[in-house]
This record gives C-alpha cells, structure tokens and sequence, in this order.
C-alpha cells in the first residue's frame, strides 16, 4: 500500500494521461475549426481584391484599346483567343463565355506559368474565368469586343440595347435569355463577368445546380451568398462603367 501511494505521488496514472490527452485533442479540434474558417476568409476575401483589381485592369484595356478584351483559353498563353477569322479589328472571340481572364494581355502581376491568374486557393482549376458580353449593340456585331465597336454602336444605340450579360441570384431558369423569374435578375447590363470557382475549384459541379450554370457557356451568370453546393465568387463590370471609361478617355462619344 506504501508503494502505492509513492508511486502515485510521483506521476500520473495512465488514466489521467490518457484523460489529459482527450482534452487537449477536443481543445486542439475546437481551435482548429475556426482557424481553417479564418483561413477560408481571408482567401475569399484575397479573391475579391483580385477580381476588384482585374476588373480596374480590363476597364483600363478598354479606355486604352477601345475595346474589351477576349478571353484567354489555357493554351494562348494568357493572351486572348481569337476564332479562325477573328482580330481586334472585328472583335471575334473564340469564346465569349467560357474562357479565362487574359493574365498576359493585361500585364498582370503574379501570372502562372501559362499567363493566366488564379485566385487564393491557388490550384490549376482556381484559374479566374472571364465572360464578354458578346451581343451586337445597333446593328454593330460584337461591338464590345471590336476596336471603336461602341463608338461604332454610339450612345443612343448603346442605352437601346435590350441586355448583354445576365447575372442572377439564383440559376432557377437562369439561361441564354436571362435569369427567369424578374425577382432573380441582379443585372441584364452585364459587359463582363469575372468568376473564381472558389474552394472546390468547381470540381464535380452539382448538375443544374449554381455553380453549373456558371460553367455552361451561356450569357447568364449566378452571384449569391455561398451555400452547400455553391461556393464561387463573382464580380462584374457594367456597359455604364465600361462607356464612362472610354468617355474620359475620350473615345465617346
């Protein structure tokens, strides 16, 4: 009994250690989780600053070129794409909706290795896509995209236009044709959509689900708050912001 008692005054028990063991992993697990949710933060909010600052870029493009840019795809080098036929001169993007932002094109900063930027969570399916609007505007066929396309298209003729790109709160019914129901539609004045497919890097995307309808190569785009199934960050640049750029350019009117 007197032994015992010396060796439980000199240590602890293996009860006691394995006891103090459970309450550190609990303690280290509930440490952890809003550790991993400050990470996801700040990534989130690193993707908004870039897009913020790419969107600064391509309205800049247009106030110096007259024009937007195409996307890029993954093997022009971060350079736009052009179709078979297609030049600054009439504007004929290989995509206008389903591309990437043209990293190289713009002088970005901090380019991968094939010019194209990719957003805070950094993986090659975290590449920042790039939409254009690329709808004829008074008769002017890819008037976005061509060089003097809106001075071509003019002022009355822009303030016509019916819509270009859509972005929606919602993908019920969002399509080539709009967001469906009135209540969804964020804007229908869309000159360009920039879109970081978040986390996921839009792997396995739910079919019919948000994020699908951001990847399916129509006008129309969804930006809401994230939620199971949806974590892609969107941002936007309207044809008012666009021809604001080129009239203190003094490329309008």
């Amino acid at each position: 009994m007197k032994r015992w008692s010396r060796c439980r005054s000199g240590g602890f028990s293996l009860l006691e250690v394995a006891i103090a063991l459970c309450v550190l992993a609990i303690l280290a697990a509930g440490l952890a989780l809003p550790l991993a949710a400050q990470v996801h933060m700040r990534r989130i909010d690193e993707t908004r600053r870039l897009l913020d600052e790419a969107r600064d870029a391509l309205l800049g493009f247009a106030a110096a070129h007259g024009r937007l840019p195409c996307p890029a795809t993954a093997g022009s080098a971060g350079l736009e794409a052009f179709a078979p036929g297609g030049d600054a001169s009439n504007g004929l993007c290989a995509s206008f909706h389903d591309g990437f932002l043209p990293g190289a094109a713009l002088a970005l900063p901090a380019l991968d290795a094939q010019g194209l930027v990719r957003d805070a969570w950094g993986s090659e399916r975290n590449r920042v896509r790039y939409a254009v609007a690329g709808n004829p505007v008074n008769g002017v066929a890819q008037a976005l995209t061509r060089a003097n396309g809106l001075q071509a298209a003019t002022l009355p003729g822009i303030a016509a236009a019916p819509h270009h790109l859509f972005v929606c709160s919602t993908g019920v019914a969002a399509g080539p044709g709009g967001c469906g129901p009135s209540t969804s539609q964020l804007t229908r004045r869309a000159a360009f959509v920039l879109l970081s497919t978040g986390a996921n890097g839009a792997l396995e995307p739910q079919a019919g689900g948000d994020e699908a309808h951001n990847l399916d190569g129509d006008a129309a785009f969804v930006s809401r708050e994230a939620g199971p199934g949806f974590d892609d960050v969107i941002a936007w640049g309207s044809i008012h912001m666009v021809v604001n750029r080129l009239l203190v350019a003094g490329r309008l009117p």
